[in-house]
């Protein structure tokens, strides 16, 4: 097919609110636990083979959980082109996005985007039925809901009743990303990761040396607008212990 017949997909047909419970029962067909993915393949859910023909014997490491429109998906999987990567995102109209925009990337430019792919789901139930103990090397929870309620707080994917989840499939010395433009929220998610046990923060000189520092704050759809409006994006990285 010549590349001009290949047209990315337009944002405007796949508008959904911005906000989703993640509490509540979605639709959503998940695996009973990560050795499903494994296989060739599956009639519930895609295998790790189905996202990724070109896979082989490698893992997925990267994980970008609530990945919206895929920005920062799409820049990690230029920067790590060796590595594979996921986006996890719980909204219908938005992964369905994802999934166009990647497969379109890949028809456009065959050599590239073969490590990243997207899933709906819903990490903050399914984590574990996802990824095998000490898989990740890295993660990544940029812009997430800030549930502004107290009564809310718990819906927020960075909580206390989660974090030895993500300790559980991140490996050692991988590395946990959070980014938000709320500065409560920020707040709130630094100090439960300070105050787990499996979770150091990175100093300060280290955060800004990493390679995906500049990414991070400006490379996802949700980082541009918080650009656009002036506002403050904060950001923290923290060491699995």
């Amino acid at each position: 097919m010549a590349e001009t017949a290949i047209r990315l997909p337009q944002k405007r047909f796949y508008r959904q609110r911005a906000h989703s419970n993640p509490i509540s029962d979605h639709s959503i067909a998940y695996p009973v636990n990560p050795d499903e993915l494994d296989q060739e393949t599956s009639t519930n859910h895609p295998t790790w083979k189905e996202l990724y023909p070109e896979i082989g014997d490698r893992k997925v490491e990267f994980g970008d959980f609530g990945c919206g429109y895929g920005g920062f998906l799409i820049s990690l999987g230029e920067t790590y082109p060796d590595k594979i990567s996921i986006g996890m995102e719980i909204r219908v109209k938005v992964s369905d996005y994802v999934k166009d925009r990647i497969e379109s990337l890949r028809a456009l430019y065959p050599d590239k985007y073969q490590n990243v792919a997207c899933l709906r789901s819903n990490s903050m139930k399914y984590m574990v039925n996802y990824f095998h103990k000490a898989q990740l090397s890295k993660m990544f929870f940029l812009f997430p809901d800030p549930h502004f309620k107290k009564s809310k707080h718990k819906w927020r994917i960075i909580n206390p009743s989660l974090l030895s989840e993500y300790a559980y499939v991140l490996k050692k010395e991988g590395l946990l990303y959070v980014v938000t433009d709320v500065k409560d929220l920020y707040d709130w998610m630094t100090s439960h990761l300070s105050a787990h046990p499996s979770f150091e923060r990175l100093k300060e000189d280290e955060e800004k040396s990493d390679i995906l520092h500049d990414k991070l704050l400006n490379s996802s759809e949700e980082a541009q607008k918080v650009e656009r409006n002036q506002g403050s994006k904060f950001l923290a990285i923290f060491k699995r212990v």
